[in-house]
């Protein structure tokens, strides 16, 4: 490669040899960034003026980990553990400093220097799991022979990032310094020993620790079949040559990195990155936020509130009166007690948040607000008559955003004279933990909004999912039709509970019925009767909730929905409902048939499927992937298939759009095949390659 263009160059300082890495903005391992290494290092292995090397990032920096570009291609010379080889076998001392993240095949870069330096902000870590897949050029052999088996177990399979002082505490690091690093490291170099973790054994330990080690990890796996075989590779380290251990972990890496499962990770990790691209936005900068403001402090206000705090941003909460305010003040308070109690949150940590947050009943107190998040009721006269309230009190230029979780955020900004300061924020309950965060875009909202919208959702942490106006948006529109459907395949035959087992067996946490009654049955019949006015009528309605919510049963809340709930929580079949769905049945004159588990998750799959793609041709939802995102996120849809529209496009759209026409017989109006899923099924497309 040409020095002037390789991401890699050399400077001297004295004798030592300093690589510098310089390659934006992480210094992934990308093709140009390996050979760059290789030349490198071999140039200076060579030179006799050369006593020793420093490898550094540069400020801030040091290598982030794999170019994950470049997984889904065919392996390319110079492999990373071809590169790490040459550094292991060099003759004189290597250093690493470490002013950033050395993640991934950079922490397995440091791994096989003989001295590893960093500063203070430096984050070291084999994430590889995260990806379904286990460290490939070397990791899990020489973080063994460096920790010992039961901390490698731990570190590999929990993919854990360390600060630098946990880094150097378990012996990751040799050295925390204050200070100018290259300085520092390049006065070490010269005097270091040469200290190859490949010569060395792995260390005698406890033998119950590394089994409590791997059963934890085992235990954690969640279906994810990286987990099983990192824990299978570390433990072969001890009594294993180190070349064959290698060869083992290669073998292990390039089979896993093929998985379906390595695929969906590597599809959301990329969703992730694609979902803040929105058309429009360019040259548009976030409005300034410095002090929040949310309207209503029920549950779902609360969460919000403490997610906002949570973020840095002083929180009024407004309630009615004053005893719902302190109410709304106390629900906060034990948002706040909980991690706490669980030691994931300081006291002093949590008194800090919650003095940031202050409830009252008077309006007046949203006049300071740069951004006011209504969470009411979800009745559009309670939300029109709050924005209408609230268009006479916030200042010029505040963000005006609402929680609505179905209805029109046009509507809801028509009660404005600035509907251009209106946005949608979809939070998920609880707010303050639920990392999904539908933005609404209105068709009046500003660019500069919909930008402070995504600024915020960063600030927080959350994943946000851009949305056009529709009912239901992306997420709650999908979702109604894959209940709908749940509840067409119990009257055809199925019971409540084969169709949560069948989902649980596909890798949900828990099954649509059962999520009914967690969220209760009341929130879905509000929707139902809301929409009835509008309802084709050849749309085929399923009554059997209808009757559940009139005897009484909300879910969880009364203890009895889909199912019987006892006094601990736990939930049973009940023969209420079993002859509450053979009352429909003979109403609609429907024989039952069984339905297999298979059967269930293809038809489930096929018409969240088919609404996702009637959201991306009408412009509701920019991207299959972000559709991903949502139900991945926000309604447990499991990472491991990669979401609904990843998981179609594996199924195929052919066998989708069989399923999708079968569905259509069984549900009328409403459960058409989508003309993009019969466009790209004919054509043989796929909904990931699929743009506007």
């Amino acid at each position: 490669m040409d020095a002037a263009t390789s991401p890699v160059r050399v400077e001297r300082h004295g004798p030592v040899g300093v690589v510098v890495i310089d390659h934006a903005p992480v210094n992934a391992l990308s093709k140009g960034v390996r050979q760059g290494l290789r030349d490198a290092v071999g140039a200076l292995g060579a030179d006799p003026g050369v006593s020793a090397i420093v490898l550094s990032g540069g400020p801030g920096r040091f290598i982030a980990g794999a170019d994950i570009r470049e997984m889904s291609l065919p392996p390319d010379d110079p492999l990373l553990p071809d590169v790490i080889a040459a550094i292991d076998a060099l003759d004189k001392p290597v250093v690493a400093a470490i002013d950033g993240a050395a993640l991934g095949g950079g922490c397995e870069v440091a791994l096989a220097c003989d001295l590893r330096i960093a500063s203070p902000k430096a984050l070291v870590g084999l994430t590889e799991t995260r990806l379904g897949i286990i460290p490939g050029a070397g990791g899990t052999q020489r973080i063994a022979r460096l920790v010992g088996i039961a901390d490698a177990i731990a570190l590999v399979c929990e993919g854990r990032i360390l600060k630098a002082q946990d880094a150097l505490g378990l012996g990751l690091l040799d050295e925390v310094v204050d200070g100018d690093l290259i300085a520092v490291a390049v006065a070490r170099a010269p005097q270091a020993a040469k200290r190859r973790l490949s010569e060395r054994a792995v260390p005698e330990g406890d033998a119950a620790r590394e089994e409590a080690a791997a059963a934890a990890a085992l235990k954690g796996a969640k279906g994810l079949p990286a987990i099983a075989e990192a824990v299978r590779v570390v433990r072969a380290a001890r009594g294993t040559a180190f070349a064959a251990g290698l060869a083992d972990e290669r073998a292990t890496f390039l089979a896993l990195r093929e998985s379906l499962e390595a695929k969906a990770l590597r599809h959301l990790f990329f969703a992730e990155r694609e979902a803040g691209k929105v058309p429009g936005l360019e040259g548009a900068a976030a409005r300034v936020l410095k002090q929040a403001a949310v309207i209503g402090a029920g549950t779902m206000g609360a969460g919000i509130a403490v997610a906002l705090a949570d973020a840095g941003l002083p929180v009024t909460l407004v309630e009615r009166d004053a005893a719902a305010a302190e109410a709304g003040l106390a629900r906060v308070r034990g948002l706040y007690e909980r991690p706490v109690k669980s030691g994931r949150l300081s006291q002093a940590e949590a008194d800090k948040r919650l003095a940031a947050i202050t409830a009252t009943s008077d309006w007046q107190a949203l006049a300071d607000a740069d951004l006011v998040v209504e969470a009411a009721f979800e009745d559009m006269a309670v939300k029109a008559d709050i924005f209408g309230r609230l268009d006479a009190v916030a200042k010029p230029g505040a963000v005006l955003a609402s929680n609505t979780s179905y209805l029109d955020l046009d509507a809801i900004a028509a009660a404005t004279s600035r509907p251009q300061d209106v946005v949608g924020l979809h939070f998920f309950a609880p707010a303050n933990v639920m990392k999904l965060l539908e933005v609404v875009r209105g068709k009046a909202t500003a660019p500069d909004v919909l930008a402070t919208a995504l600024a915020l959702a960063k600030r927080m942490g959350k994943q946000p999912v851009v949305a056009g106006n529709c009912d239901g948006f992306i997420g709650n529109r999908i979702y109604a039709v894959y209940r709908r459907h749940a509840e067409y395949m119990v009257e055809d035959g199925a019971t409540p509970e084969e169709v949560d087992a069948a989902l649980e067996a596909y890798g949900f946490a828990m099954g649509v019925f059962a999520v009914s009654d967690m969220s209760g049955l009341d929130i879905g019949h509000a929707m139902r009767k809301r929409r009835a006015a509008t309802r084709d009528p050849a749309e085929r309605y399923v009554v059997i909730a209808d009757a559940l919510v009139e005897a009484g049963r909300l879910g969880r809340k009364t203890g009895a929905g889909w199912y019987a709930y006892d006094a601990a929580g736990g939930k049973s079949a009940d023969p209420a409902v079993a002859e509450a769905v053979a009352a429909a049945r003979r109403a609609a004159g429907i024989a039952p048939r069984a339905f297999t588990a298979g059967q269930i998750q293809r038809r489930l799959l096929a018409v969240m499927a088919n609404e996702g793609a009637k959201a991306l041709g009408e412009g509701i939802a920019l991207r299959a992937s972000d559709i991903d995102l949502a139900f991945v996120n926000g309604y447990g849809f499991p990472r491991l298939k990669g979401g609904p529209m990843f998981a179609a496009d594996e199924m195929g759209l052919a066998a989708v759009l069989a399923e999708m026409e079968a569905a259509h017989a069984a549900g009328g109006a409403g459960s058409e095949p989508a003309p993009l899923l019969v466009e790209l099924a004919r054509s043989g497309g796929r909904f990931a390659t699929w743009t506007r």
